[in-house]
């Protein structure tokens, strides 16, 4: 047994000797990049549908090799045809998702290394200018829809409103969102606690999957939370509720102190450097509470 151990030592000792002298640092970083590039292709696409198209495209591979172990030449000949045209047909079915990923990567602002410093000092201000404006204008049913920035800039929509950069406060966004106010209608676009932009034209999303209640307004909303990292604050004109949409998804018919719990938790807590969360405080952990809207907005 002694034996066995210790020519199972002698093993790895000669396998860790030979890739010392075989692997520099070089092919170690190469591993690591490689490595993480995986990772984050794979972490991108489980947030997204094209898990399902994987899944097909794995298992044509699978039968791909089966038709060939087993000398199936028909099967195997049309396999080979598809897969020739492998690259083509991934462009196509992918077309959203590698749209989003580079539109991620040539907008993204780089913030692990230009953070300036203050960036940060009005998010708690602006998030209780929200609250505020977003419970007068829920209570008067006035439409609103606040989008604020965070890693992914938002310059092409931003360009498409009127140039504001203002300090946030709740009488100037009841102002802007004012029915009879020349930039009602559109978007506000926030930028480090700042009003940035007001009338900006947001993409409307094209998910079939969206209730079909959902009026321009929302969809605009869960339209630029799907092409970035936005969060998005959306008031119905029509039934007074409040809504919140990221990453694609809407959470609706919040109540006041679930809205400014989950603006906390996506904008300070996440955002603000070496603010953490409290141990023991559980409230803020608690899922924001969503019903069902009825009405079109």
């Amino acid at each position: 047994m002694s034996e066995t151990i210790d020519g199972l030592i002698d093993l790895v000792r000669g396998l860790l000797s030979s890739l010392k002298q075989t692997m520099v640092i070089w092919d170690l970083v190469d591993i690591l990049i490689v490595t993480y590039l995986v990772y984050r292709v794979l972490t991108f696409l489980r947030k997204t549908s094209a898990s399902s198209v994987i899944k097909g495209i794995a298992f044509i591979l699978i039968v791909a090799l089966l038709s060939n172990l087993f000398k199936l030449s028909v099967l195997s000949y049309l396999l080979r045809q598809v897969l020739q045209m492998g690259i083509v047909v991934i462009i196509v079915l992918f077309q959203p998702e590698l749209r989003k990923m580079f539109e991620q990567m040539g907008t993204s602002r780089l913030n692990f290394l230009f953070r300036r410093r203050g960036r940060y000092e009005n998010i708690e201000a602006c998030i209780q200018c929200v609250v505020s404006a977003g419970e007068a204008m829920a209570r008067n049913e006035t439409g609103a829809l606040i989008v604020f920035e965070r890693s992914v800039g938002l310059n092409d929509y931003a360009v498409t409103g009127t140039r504001v950069d203002a300090y946030m406060t709740s009488e100037l966004l009841q102002n802007i969102f004012f029915h009879n106010s020349p930039l009602h209608d559109g978007a506000v676009i926030v930028r480090d606690g700042r009003l940035l932009a007001a009338s900006c034209m947001l993409p409307l999303s094209n998910n079939v999957n969206l209730s079909r209640d959902l009026g321009m307004r929302h969809r605009a909303g869960v339209g630029i939370s799907e092409r970035s990292d936005a969060l998005v604050v959306i008031v119905s004109e029509e039934s007074g509720t409040i809504s919140v949409a990221t990453d694609g998804m809407l959470k609706r018919h919040l109540t006041m102190d679930t809205f400014m719990e989950l603006l906390r938790n996506e904008l300070a807590l996440k955002e603000v450097p070496g603010k953490n969360r409290k141990k023991g405080n559980t409230s803020r952990d608690k899922k924001p509470r969503a019903q069902k809207e009825t009405r079109k907005d």
